[in-house]
């Protein structure tokens, strides 16, 4: 086959199986046809973040950054999605701050805004292409991974405050690799 037809093939995969995965995406199982489609709640941004309501958590022991969840920011929707305000400090000194939404359910993460330090001590800076996206569960240094397996989300169901607050206690919900709740 020459290189334009199989150019012309290619393109003509690639536009037909474009309406299939986009009819994909926005599945959610399992289906019920008696439960009513998920309705995100509406959100308002948290107080920027204190040091004194940082708690430290690890990623990776092989990650020289340093993790910190704002315990204060900590919330619970009627969505059943958890926010919070996590802080990154670089080895070098840099920090970056975000406030997020974890959908336990789904294993989606949503990033609603960009922290940006300020005279006052900070402000958020909304994020204008906020989604929801898969959490990166094959990122062995990612914090949201750790968050979803070992801090937010539960093997027990819904997403529990007062549970949520002791894992960050605790230092998360496994230890020392035994694959079971402390």
């Amino acid at each position: 086959m020459n290189p334009a037809a199989r150019a012309g093939w290619l393109l003509a995969a690639v536009l037909l199986g474009t309406p299939l995965r986009a009819e994909w995406r926005g599945f959610e199982t399992p289906y019920d046809p008696e439960r009513p489609a998920w309705q995100e709640a509406e959100v308002s941004l948290p107080a920027y973040p204190q040091p004194a309501n940082l708690v430290a958590f690890e990623v990776s022991a092989a990650s020289r950054h340093r993790h910190y969840l704002d315990a204060s920011s900590l919330s619970v929707g009627p969505d059943g999605v958890v926010r919070y305000t996590v802080v990154v400090r670089t080895a070098g000194g840099a920090e970056q701050v975000f406030y997020e939404g974890m959908r336990c359910d789904t294993g989606e993460v949503k990033r609603y805004a960009f922290g940006r330090p300020g005279p006052t001590g900070g402000e958020w800076q909304p994020n204008r292409q906020a989604r929801w996206e898969a959490i990166p569960v094959r990122q062995a240094a990612s914090y949201q991974r750790e968050l979803f397996y070992h801090y937010l989300c539960t093997v027990e169901g819904k997403a529990d405050l007062k549970a949520i607050h002791r894992y960050l206690r605790q230092g998360g919900l496994y230890r020392d690799g035994e694959g079971g709740p402390r």
